[in-house]
């Protein structure tokens, strides 16, 4: 078996917050990210497939048709969007990073198994010294 990945590069805006609790607590709770006027990241997102090698191409997955999936599904709907409020896949979750990769995940893993691999990490880099990764 062998991994191979494809990083992409969003923006994106969010906010940390529990609309039932006050200003106050969801600062006390989620500290300067639930600014009520949002804030934003310079996102990188890492999907790593694995399989085996086809004899035939010497490819484990083509990565034009990796990279062409993941703009389609994730990249074009979240680049440059308040996760919050307009990206569908993240609807009625808290939008954080972990709850991010498990979306993109959700969005990945079948179409990715279409061309032959399976999923096997989804890390999103929400600054230099964050990141989350997910194994499914």
């Amino acid at each position: 078996m062998i991994h191979i990945t494809r990083r992409e590069r969003f923006n994106a805006a969010h906010r940390l917050f529990k609309p039932e609790y006050s200003d106050e607590k969801n600062l006390q709770v989620f500290g300067k990210c639930s600014n009520p006027n949002w804030h934003g990241h310079n996102y990188e997102l890492f999907v790593t497939v694995s399989g085996e090698i086809d004899p035939e191409t010497g490819f484990l997955i083509n990565l034009k048709g990796l990279s062409k999936l993941i703009r389609e599904r994730i990249i074009e709907k979240i680049d440059h969007k308040n996760i919050n409020l307009e990206v569908e896949f993240m609807k009625g979750r808290m939008a954080s990073t972990e709850n991010l990769a498990i979306a993109i995940w959700e969005q990945l893993e079948k179409p990715i198994l279409a061309l032959g691999s399976k999923l096997h990490c989804i890390k999103v880099y929400e600054s230099e010294n964050n990141y989350v990764e997910y194994f499914g």
